[in-house]
């Protein structure tokens, strides 16, 4: 079950059940099943509050993940969006709004796939990764 929900913003105009497919989809193609998984979004004050208090991480981020699968192959958890802070990077990268949104749920849901991104490596695989399911939806 994949769920939407706005904590101190108003929801982002999505698809929800197009979106749904595509995100079940993708964990689908990694080989694991769909829990439930929420995605929150907030402003850029609420999230980097619970990156200070969750993390001890005092900057701003996109994203924040936090994984409740309780079995190795059932993709569960609660992913965290800053709207604030996708509008940035989308302006900053030149990409619209939607894409960056879309890639930041999807580079989210491959953390909870078991993809990292601390080293070179790691980021390049899920560059990869991303781009790869971005164009199954877009």
């Amino acid at each position: 079950m994949i769920l939407f929900r706005g904590i101190d913003i108003a929801l982002p105009e999505i698809d929800q059940e197009k979106v749904s497919g595509w995100i079940q989809q993708t964990i689908i193609n990694e080989k694991q099943k769909a829990g439930q998984v929420f995605f929150l979004f907030t402003s850029d004050e609420h999230l980097l509050e619970m990156n200070r208090n969750f993390l001890n991480h005092d900057y701003y981020t996109d994203i924040i993940t936090f994984d409740s699968s309780e079995e190795k192959e059932i993709i569960s958890g609660e992913l965290y969006i800053s709207v604030d802070r996708v509008k940035e990077n989308a302006k900053s990268m030149n990409v619209a709004f939607k894409k960056e949104l879309l890639r930041v749920m999807v580079h989210g849901i491959l953390h909870l796939c078991g993809y990292g991104d601390k080293t070179p490596g790691e980021r390049k695989k899920m560059r990869e990764k991303e781009n790869l399911y971005l164009d199954l939806l877009l």
